[in-house]
């Protein structure tokens, strides 16, 4: 049964806002060509878009060219802003970018385990409402006769924990601080028109290295999060999967082999977090001769098994060479006793490590994990290091804020 001329057009409008979202400015003759529309079609669609305010010309295309056929068509980037946040133990880091993912300000706000919960969220809110003026006063500035320009539209939140499939609020965790939880709703108050989205820190990270990183080529992936703590993400077909209770991937309380207790439902220690957490591998390269200077936390051990590297691949570092080379053979036993335990039950194909430590450890480390995988598990799996590192969460909340938005502001009109 044919589309009816209001559903056809939504849809090719859809296909055009695509296709500038994903390519950059086009002309007309572009557009015709990557959509396979008549060029009549594709016309009536540029100026219902222009209308709308969605498109605009914002150049010509070729130093020679002039006319219609010349003008470049973008979106309207400042039509609406967006915030992505990064909410860590020790604080909380925030960018802003306009619609199509142009990051405007940045901007961070770290906050003392002592600090109570009030004082804490008011800390993180006041960040995010500085960045937020901040990248409202490096935007562009608004076209003549519009008002309702680069409002605040979709905050992304990227937090620890369980996220409830049900509500979207972060769950209570055990060892979280407990403004975390208050922080989504708080910024909901004092940001009415914007919407708020909550999502475990690892999911996002995910679909960062799927769309960014180092899973672009692949539907079926786990990404194995090695930073302050340990985590890990589920993209089955495409799809990340969340679970019944928005706890896949919490593999930090997985029990395995080589540690000195069991964890329980309120505490990881004991768990595959005792064995891969920043502070465990912080232990682990002090009993090799490698030291971490500051705090144990996913940067700092990051420089430790980045130097652990540098190390290993360097002749002529004589015996720094061989302790560095049996950290990382530890290290990589450890990450693989818990990635054999979810490739056995997934069989996802590809592991991807992820975060600080991950991204730190790169080929190197990513190499000597897949070795000890193909001894533990009959399943071809292939291990890479994580492209985007600490930066995925926040990288993560932008692309998904950036969705929503543009789900809402590209839909029909009369939708």
């Amino acid at each position: 049964m044919p589309a009816s001329p209001s559903t056809a057009r939504a849809i090719n409008d859809r296909l055009a806002l695509r296709l500038l979202q994903q390519e950059g400015p086009l002309t007309a003759g572009q557009l015709k060509q990557l959509t396979g529309l008549s060029r009549p079609t594709v016309a009536d669609l540029v100026e219902r878009l222009t209308a709308s305010g969605l498109i605009t010309v914002v150049g010509e295309s070729g130093e020679q060219r002039r006319g219609p056929n010349a003008r470049l068509y973008g979106i309207v980037a400042g039509r609406a802003h967006l915030a992505a946040l990064d909410v860590r133990t020790e604080g909380v880091f925030v960018l802003v970018s306009d619609l199509v993912g142009r990051v405007l300000a940045e901007g961070s706000a770290p906050i003392g385990g002592d600090t109570g919960t009030g004082p804490a969220v008011e800390q993180a809110v006041t960040a995010v409402e500085r960045t937020v003026k901040e990248a409202q006063a490096a935007g562009a500035p608004p076209p003549e006769g519009v008002h309702a320009w680069g409002r605040l539209h979709t905050v992304g939140i990227g937090a620890p924990g369980l996220v409830d499939p049900a509500t979207g609020d972060l769950r209570d965790s055990g060892g979280l601080p407990a403004w975390h939880r208050r922080l989504a709703a708080a910024l909901q108050e004092r940001l009415p028109e914007a919407r708020v989205r909550v999502e475990n820190e690892t999911n996002l990270a995910a679909l960062a290295e799927q769309r960014e990183g180092a899973a672009r080529d692949r539907d079926t992936f786990v990404l194995l999060w090695l930073g302050h703590g340990v985590g890990a993400a589920v993209v089955l077909d495409g799809t990340l999967r969340r679970g019944a209770s928005g706890g896949t991937g919490e593999i930090g309380f997985l029990p395995v082999p080589g540690t000195p207790a069991l964890p329980s439902a309120t505490d990881c220690d004991g768990g595959f977090h005792s064995l891969a957490g920043a502070a465990a591998i912080a232990r682990l390269a002090g009993e090799h001769g490698l030291s971490v200077d500051g705090p144990a936390d996913g940067p700092g051990v990051a420089v430790v098994v980045r130097t652990a590297v540098a190390r290993a691949t360097d002749p002529a570092c004589g015996p720094a060479r061989t302790s560095a080379e049996r950290f990382l053979d530890a290290l990589a036993h450890r990450i693989a006793i818990g990635a054999a335990s979810v490739v056995s039950i997934l069989d996802p194909g590809c592991v991807v490590l992820g975060g600080e430590i991950g991204q730190a450890g790169g080929a190197v480390l990513a190499e000597r994990v897949a070795e000890r995988l193909r001894r533990m598990s009959p399943l071809a799996t292939e291990v890479r290091a994580g492209r985007l590192g600490g930066g995925a969460v926040l990288r993560g909340a932008l692309l998904t804020a950036r969705d929503r938005a543009q789900d809402e502001l590209f839909a029909p009109a009369d939708r």
